[in-house]
Protein backbone atom coordinates (compact mmCIF):
# COMPACT_ATOMS: atom_id res chain seq x y z
CA UNK A 1 0.00 0.00 0.00
CA UNK A 2 1.54 3.76 -0.46
CA UNK A 3 0.20 6.30 1.98
CA UNK A 4 0.57 9.69 1.36
CA UNK A 5 -0.31 12.33 4.34
CA UNK A 6 -0.90 16.26 4.51
CA UNK A 7 1.83 16.92 7.58
CA UNK A 8 2.41 20.39 6.35
CA UNK A 9 1.18 21.13 9.78
CA UNK A 10 4.65 20.14 10.94
CA UNK A 11 6.93 22.59 12.27
CA UNK A 12 3.88 25.55 11.97
CA UNK A 13 3.27 25.66 15.60
CA UNK A 14 0.08 24.81 15.13
CA UNK A 15 -0.45 22.76 18.12
CA UNK A 16 -2.55 20.15 18.37
CA UNK A 17 -2.60 19.55 14.72
CA UNK A 18 1.30 19.16 14.69
CA UNK A 19 1.36 16.70 17.80
CA UNK A 20 -1.43 14.67 16.15
CA UNK A 21 0.08 14.03 12.72
CA UNK A 22 3.40 14.11 14.69
CA UNK A 23 2.65 11.65 16.27
CA UNK A 24 0.77 9.59 14.14
CA UNK A 25 3.36 9.25 11.49
CA UNK A 26 6.27 8.13 14.27
CA UNK A 27 3.98 5.09 15.14
CA UNK A 28 2.75 4.40 11.78
CA UNK A 29 6.89 3.63 10.85
CA UNK A 30 6.61 1.68 13.85
CA UNK A 31 3.24 -0.52 13.06
CA UNK A 32 3.65 -0.93 9.11
CA UNK A 33 7.09 -1.63 7.57
CA UNK A 34 5.53 -2.62 4.15
CA UNK A 35 3.50 0.13 3.27
CA UNK A 36 4.80 3.36 1.06
CA UNK A 37 4.65 6.23 3.00
CA UNK A 38 4.52 9.97 1.46
CA UNK A 39 4.39 12.92 4.01
CA UNK A 40 3.83 16.49 2.21
CA UNK A 41 5.79 18.77 4.35
CA UNK A 42 6.06 23.02 4.34
CA UNK A 43 8.84 23.78 6.55
CA UNK A 44 12.35 22.44 5.69
CA UNK A 45 13.17 21.55 9.21
CA UNK A 46 10.10 19.72 9.95
CA UNK A 47 11.92 16.45 7.96
CA UNK A 48 13.44 15.93 11.20
CA UNK A 49 10.21 14.91 12.74
CA UNK A 50 9.43 12.73 10.15
CA UNK A 51 10.27 9.10 9.93
CA UNK A 52 13.61 9.02 7.61
CA UNK A 53 12.05 5.85 5.42
CA UNK A 54 8.95 8.43 4.95
CA UNK A 55 9.00 9.85 1.25
CA UNK A 56 9.32 13.84 1.86
CA UNK A 57 7.33 15.96 -0.78
CA UNK A 58 7.29 19.55 -0.33
CA UNK A 59 3.88 21.47 -0.16
CA UNK A 60 3.21 25.31 -0.12
CA UNK A 61 2.76 26.59 3.31
CA UNK A 62 0.14 28.65 1.36
CA UNK A 63 -3.49 27.10 1.53
CA UNK A 64 -4.43 28.24 -1.57
CA UNK A 65 -1.36 27.33 -3.71
CA UNK A 66 -1.12 23.86 -1.23
CA UNK A 67 -4.90 23.22 -1.80
CA UNK A 68 -5.33 24.39 -5.46
CA UNK A 69 -1.96 23.43 -6.61
CA UNK A 70 0.50 21.77 -4.90
CA UNK A 71 -1.05 18.95 -3.73
CA UNK A 72 -3.20 17.46 -6.73
CA UNK A 73 -0.08 17.95 -8.58
CA UNK A 74 1.89 15.19 -5.90
CA UNK A 75 -1.01 13.08 -5.96
CA UNK A 76 -1.39 13.02 -9.55
CA UNK A 77 2.73 11.86 -9.77
CA UNK A 78 2.87 10.06 -6.65
CA UNK A 79 -0.16 7.47 -6.94
CA UNK A 80 -1.11 6.67 -3.49
CA UNK A 81 -3.78 4.57 -2.37
CA UNK A 82 -5.08 7.60 -0.43
CA UNK A 83 -4.28 11.06 1.44
CA UNK A 84 -5.01 11.73 4.79
CA UNK A 85 -5.74 15.35 5.63
CA UNK A 86 -6.54 17.56 8.69
CA UNK A 87 -10.27 19.47 7.88
CA UNK A 88 -9.59 20.63 4.41
CA UNK A 89 -8.41 18.64 1.25
CA UNK A 90 -7.43 19.54 -2.28
CA UNK A 91 -9.50 21.39 -4.11
CA UNK A 92 -9.13 18.26 -6.89
CA UNK A 93 -7.97 14.40 -5.58
CA UNK A 94 -7.55 11.72 -7.59
CA UNK A 95 -7.40 9.57 -4.80
CA UNK A 96 -9.88 8.91 -1.64
CA UNK A 97 -9.75 11.00 1.36
CA UNK A 98 -9.62 10.39 4.89
CA UNK A 99 -10.28 13.30 6.71
CA UNK A 100 -9.29 13.95 10.67
CA UNK A 101 -11.87 16.87 11.63
CA UNK A 102 -11.34 17.46 15.13
CA UNK A 103 -14.27 19.33 16.53
CA UNK A 104 -16.88 21.47 14.24
CA UNK A 105 -16.33 24.70 16.65
CA UNK A 106 -16.32 27.02 14.02
CA UNK A 107 -20.02 26.13 12.91
CA UNK A 108 -21.37 26.17 16.43
CA UNK A 109 -19.28 29.35 18.27
CA UNK A 110 -18.13 30.92 15.15
CA UNK A 111 -17.52 33.93 17.19
CA UNK A 112 -14.29 32.43 18.44
CA UNK A 113 -12.88 33.37 15.06
CA UNK A 114 -12.36 35.52 12.77
CA UNK A 115 -15.16 36.17 10.43
CA UNK A 116 -12.74 34.83 7.31
CA UNK A 117 -11.74 31.79 9.04
CA UNK A 118 -14.95 30.99 10.47
CA UNK A 119 -16.46 31.16 6.50
CA UNK A 120 -13.98 29.78 4.87
CA UNK A 121 -13.83 26.30 7.28
CA UNK A 122 -17.41 26.51 6.95
CA UNK A 123 -16.75 25.70 2.95
CA UNK A 124 -13.82 23.93 3.04
CA UNK A 125 -14.93 21.74 5.52
CA UNK A 126 -18.11 20.68 4.29
CA UNK A 127 -16.51 20.24 0.90
CA UNK A 128 -14.17 18.09 2.22
CA UNK A 129 -16.00 15.78 4.68
CA UNK A 130 -18.89 15.41 1.60
CA UNK A 131 -16.27 13.73 -0.64
CA UNK A 132 -14.32 11.91 2.41
CA UNK A 133 -14.29 8.30 2.44
CA UNK A 134 -13.82 7.93 6.08
CA UNK A 135 -14.00 11.23 8.45
CA UNK A 136 -11.55 10.42 11.63
CA UNK A 137 -12.75 12.07 15.44
CA UNK A 138 -11.37 12.35 18.90
CA UNK A 139 -14.17 12.21 20.55
CA UNK A 140 -18.33 10.53 20.69
CA UNK A 141 -18.69 13.92 21.22
CA UNK A 142 -17.24 15.50 18.04
CA UNK A 143 -18.87 12.68 16.08
CA UNK A 144 -22.46 13.21 17.40
CA UNK A 145 -21.54 17.76 16.15
CA UNK A 146 -20.46 16.18 12.93
CA UNK A 147 -23.37 14.02 11.72
CA UNK A 148 -25.70 16.85 13.52
CA UNK A 149 -24.25 19.18 10.83
CA UNK A 150 -23.23 17.24 7.89
CA UNK A 151 -25.93 14.83 6.13
CA UNK A 152 -23.38 11.85 5.97
CA UNK A 153 -23.52 8.20 6.69
CA UNK A 154 -22.89 7.60 10.12
CA UNK A 155 -20.66 4.58 9.22
CA UNK A 156 -18.46 6.84 7.51
CA UNK A 157 -17.73 8.73 10.71
CA UNK A 158 -15.21 6.82 13.06
CA UNK A 159 -13.92 7.52 16.67
CA UNK A 160 -9.91 7.17 16.91
CA UNK A 161 -8.98 8.84 20.29
CA UNK A 162 -6.26 10.69 20.78
CA UNK A 163 -3.24 9.61 22.98
CA UNK A 164 -0.58 11.25 24.65
CA UNK A 165 3.27 10.97 23.55
CA UNK A 166 5.58 9.40 26.00
CA UNK A 167 7.36 12.45 26.49
CA UNK A 168 4.73 13.16 28.93
CA UNK A 169 5.19 11.49 32.01
CA UNK A 170 5.63 12.16 35.88
CA UNK A 171 9.38 13.65 37.28
CA UNK A 172 10.15 14.87 40.29
CA UNK A 173 8.56 18.35 41.38
CA UNK A 174 11.38 20.61 42.69
CA UNK A 175 13.56 19.26 39.42
CA UNK A 176 11.04 20.75 37.22
CA UNK A 177 10.51 23.32 39.47
CA UNK A 178 14.16 24.34 38.88
CA UNK A 179 13.89 23.77 35.09
CA UNK A 180 11.41 26.37 35.06
CA UNK A 181 12.76 29.01 36.96
CA UNK A 182 16.39 28.81 34.72
CA UNK A 183 14.15 28.68 31.35
CA UNK A 184 11.59 30.66 32.31
CA UNK A 185 12.11 32.89 35.60
CA UNK A 186 8.84 31.90 36.95
CA UNK A 187 9.07 30.36 40.48
CA UNK A 188 6.61 28.10 42.33
CA UNK A 189 4.22 27.35 43.10
CA UNK A 190 2.01 27.98 40.37
CA UNK A 191 -1.39 26.97 38.45
CA UNK A 192 -0.66 26.23 35.09
CA UNK A 193 -2.71 26.24 32.01
CA UNK A 194 -2.30 25.23 28.05
CA UNK A 195 -3.81 26.59 24.97
CA UNK A 196 -3.62 29.11 22.18
CA UNK A 197 -4.37 32.50 23.10
CA UNK A 198 -7.64 32.90 21.41
CA UNK A 199 -11.20 33.21 23.17
CA UNK A 200 -12.73 29.77 23.13
CA UNK A 201 -10.11 28.83 25.45
CA UNK A 202 -11.78 31.44 28.35
CA UNK A 203 -8.36 32.87 29.75
CA UNK A 204 -10.73 35.48 30.94
CA UNK A 205 -12.19 33.53 32.65
CA UNK A 206 -9.19 31.89 34.43
CA UNK A 207 -8.15 35.43 35.33
CA UNK A 208 -10.95 36.38 36.99
CA UNK A 209 -11.42 33.17 38.91
CA UNK A 210 -7.33 33.48 39.85
CA UNK A 211 -7.78 37.42 40.64
CA UNK A 212 -11.13 35.38 43.07
CA UNK A 213 -8.83 32.68 44.66
CA UNK A 214 -6.20 34.99 45.50
CA UNK A 215 -8.06 37.91 47.39
CA UNK A 216 -10.17 34.73 49.35
CA UNK A 217 -6.90 33.03 50.08
CA UNK A 218 -3.72 35.78 50.63
CA UNK A 219 -2.09 32.62 52.05
CA UNK A 220 -1.60 31.29 48.54
CA UNK A 221 1.50 32.08 47.00
CA UNK A 222 0.38 30.46 43.81
CA UNK A 223 1.86 32.24 40.32
CA UNK A 224 -1.20 31.85 37.11
CA UNK A 225 0.91 30.70 33.96
CA UNK A 226 -0.28 30.95 30.31
CA UNK A 227 1.30 28.51 28.14
CA UNK A 228 0.36 29.06 24.47
CA UNK A 229 1.03 31.04 21.26
CA UNK A 230 0.08 34.83 20.68
CA UNK A 231 -2.89 35.40 18.19
CA UNK A 232 -4.74 38.29 17.11
CA UNK A 233 -6.63 37.93 20.88
CA UNK A 234 -3.38 38.37 22.83
CA UNK A 235 -4.03 41.76 22.97
CA UNK A 236 -6.91 41.63 24.94
CA UNK A 237 -6.29 39.53 27.87
CA UNK A 238 -2.62 41.33 28.26
CA UNK A 239 -4.72 44.39 28.82
CA UNK A 240 -6.94 42.93 30.95
CA UNK A 241 -3.97 40.89 33.08
CA UNK A 242 -2.73 44.61 33.31
CA UNK A 243 -5.89 45.58 34.98
CA UNK A 244 -6.43 43.18 36.93
CA UNK A 245 -4.45 44.56 39.60
CA UNK A 246 -2.70 40.28 39.20
CA UNK A 247 0.04 41.51 36.64
CA UNK A 248 3.20 40.60 38.96
CA UNK A 249 1.76 36.90 39.32
CA UNK A 250 0.90 36.43 35.90
CA UNK A 251 3.73 35.01 33.38
CA UNK A 252 3.28 34.23 29.50
CA UNK A 253 5.53 31.79 27.76
CA UNK A 254 4.17 31.52 24.74
CA UNK A 255 4.81 28.34 22.51
CA UNK A 256 6.85 25.90 24.06
CA UNK A 257 8.36 22.59 22.61
CA UNK A 258 6.88 19.09 24.23
CA UNK A 259 10.76 19.24 26.36
CA UNK A 260 9.77 22.11 28.59
CA UNK A 261 6.17 21.32 28.08
CA UNK A 262 7.27 18.59 30.01
CA UNK A 263 8.78 20.69 32.76
CA UNK A 264 6.07 22.70 33.11
CA UNK A 265 3.67 20.40 33.82
CA UNK A 266 5.84 18.83 36.35
CA UNK A 267 6.28 22.10 38.10
CA UNK A 268 2.79 23.21 38.33
CA UNK A 269 0.61 22.82 41.60
CA UNK A 270 -2.09 22.47 39.46
CA UNK A 271 -3.47 21.99 35.99
CA UNK A 272 -6.80 24.00 34.89
CA UNK A 273 -8.27 23.93 31.39
CA UNK A 274 -11.34 26.47 31.28
CA UNK A 275 -11.99 26.09 27.71
CA UNK A 276 -15.95 26.97 26.26
CA UNK A 277 -15.10 24.36 23.27
CA UNK A 278 -13.06 21.54 22.62
CA UNK A 279 -13.35 18.24 20.33
CA UNK A 280 -11.01 16.27 22.81
CA UNK A 281 -8.79 18.14 24.94
CA UNK A 282 -5.23 16.84 24.67
CA UNK A 283 -3.72 18.88 27.70
CA UNK A 284 -5.85 17.71 30.17
CA UNK A 285 -4.48 13.69 29.25
CA UNK A 286 -0.71 15.61 28.72
CA UNK A 287 -0.81 16.88 32.15
CA UNK A 288 -2.37 13.68 33.80
CA UNK A 289 -0.07 11.56 32.30
CA UNK A 290 2.58 13.85 34.44
CA UNK A 291 1.10 13.13 37.35
CA UNK A 292 -0.63 16.58 37.96
CA UNK A 293 -4.17 17.32 39.19
CA UNK A 294 -6.54 18.98 37.07
CA UNK A 295 -9.67 20.84 36.78
CA UNK A 296 -11.79 21.05 33.44
CA UNK A 297 -14.75 22.55 32.12
CA UNK A 298 -17.71 20.68 32.22
CA UNK A 299 -18.27 21.30 28.39
CA UNK A 300 -18.43 19.34 25.40
CA UNK A 301 -15.85 16.85 25.09
CA UNK A 302 -13.78 17.52 28.32
CA UNK A 303 -16.19 15.14 30.69
CA UNK A 304 -15.09 12.59 28.64
CA UNK A 305 -11.85 12.98 28.92
CA UNK A 306 -11.14 13.34 32.19
CA UNK A 307 -14.02 10.76 32.82
CA UNK A 308 -13.67 11.23 36.53
CA UNK A 309 -10.27 11.78 37.09
CA UNK A 310 -10.39 15.75 37.43
CA UNK A 311 -12.63 18.08 39.48
CA UNK A 312 -14.94 19.37 36.50
CA UNK A 313 -16.32 23.04 36.71
CA UNK A 314 -18.68 25.59 34.71
CA UNK A 315 -16.57 27.53 32.34
CA UNK A 316 -19.17 30.60 32.45
CA UNK A 317 -18.92 30.85 36.74
CA UNK A 318 -15.43 32.33 37.31
CA UNK A 319 -16.73 31.52 41.17
CA UNK A 320 -16.98 27.69 40.11
CA UNK A 321 -13.59 27.74 38.88
CA UNK A 322 -12.41 29.06 42.28
CA UNK A 323 -13.35 26.98 44.20
CA UNK A 324 -12.55 24.41 41.87
CA UNK A 325 -9.02 25.58 42.19
CA UNK A 326 -9.24 26.14 45.71
CA UNK A 327 -10.35 22.58 46.71
CA UNK A 328 -7.63 21.08 45.36
CA UNK A 329 -5.16 23.32 46.51
CA UNK A 330 -6.69 23.14 49.94
CA UNK A 331 -6.65 19.63 50.23
CA UNK A 332 -4.05 17.51 49.88
CA UNK A 333 -5.89 14.41 49.89
CA UNK A 334 -7.87 15.47 47.26
CA UNK A 335 -5.05 16.63 44.97
CA UNK A 336 -3.08 13.46 45.89
CA UNK A 337 -6.29 11.06 44.99
CA UNK A 338 -6.36 13.56 41.64
CA UNK A 339 -2.94 13.03 40.22
CA UNK A 340 -3.30 9.29 40.98
CA UNK A 341 -6.87 9.10 39.13
CA UNK A 342 -5.10 11.09 36.43
CA UNK A 343 -2.07 8.88 35.81
CA UNK A 344 -4.38 5.79 35.40
CA UNK A 345 -6.98 7.53 32.95
CA UNK A 346 -4.04 9.02 30.94
CA UNK A 347 -2.62 5.01 30.40
CA UNK A 348 -6.11 4.17 28.38
CA UNK A 349 -4.69 6.71 25.55
CA UNK A 350 -1.86 5.81 23.45
CA UNK A 351 -0.38 7.21 20.06
CA UNK A 352 0.32 3.74 19.51
CA UNK A 353 -3.70 2.92 19.63
CA UNK A 354 -4.76 5.81 17.95
CA UNK A 355 -1.81 4.70 14.94
CA UNK A 356 -3.04 1.70 14.54
CA UNK A 357 -6.97 2.17 14.50
CA UNK A 358 -5.94 4.73 12.33
CA UNK A 359 -4.10 2.64 9.81
CA UNK A 360 -7.02 -0.13 9.84
CA UNK A 361 -9.26 2.76 8.24
CA UNK A 362 -6.22 3.41 5.83
CA UNK A 363 -6.85 -0.04 5.03
CA UNK A 364 -10.32 -0.45 4.91
CA UNK A 365 -10.61 2.25 2.73
CA UNK A 366 -7.26 2.16 0.50
CA UNK A 367 -8.89 -1.89 0.10
CA UNK A 368 -12.44 -0.40 -0.77
CA UNK A 369 -10.55 1.79 -3.91
CA UNK A 370 -8.78 -0.75 -5.26
CA UNK A 371 -12.11 -3.16 -5.27
CA UNK A 372 -14.08 -0.29 -6.88
CA UNK A 373 -11.11 0.28 -9.32
CA UNK A 374 -10.95 -3.02 -10.45
CA UNK A 375 -14.85 -3.27 -10.93
CA UNK A 376 -14.72 -0.31 -12.73
CA UNK A 377 -11.94 -1.63 -15.34
CA UNK A 378 -14.17 -4.76 -15.62
CA UNK A 379 -16.65 -3.49 -16.74
CA UNK A 380 -14.76 -0.66 -19.41
CA UNK A 381 -13.04 -4.13 -20.66
CA UNK A 382 -15.79 -5.61 -21.16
Amino acid sequence: MRFSVDAHAIGCHLTGNEVYVRNLLNYFARLDRDSEFFAYLSKPWAADDVPERFEKRWVSQNPFRRLGLDLPVRLRKDRPDLLHVQYTGPLTSSVPLVVSVHDVSFLEFPQYFTRFRATQLKITVKRTVEAAARVLTPSEFSRTAILRHYAIDPDKVTVVHNGSSSVFRPIERQTAAAAVERKFHIRNPFILTVGDLQPRKNHLGLLRAFEKLIRAHSQLQHRLVFVGKETWYSKELHRAVAASGMADRVDFTGFVEDADLLQLYGACDLFVFPSFYEGFGLPILEAMACGRAVACSNLTAMPEVADGAGILFDPHSPDEMARAMTDVLLDSELKGRLERLGIQRAAQFSWEQAARRTLDVYYDVAGAGRVADKALKARVSS
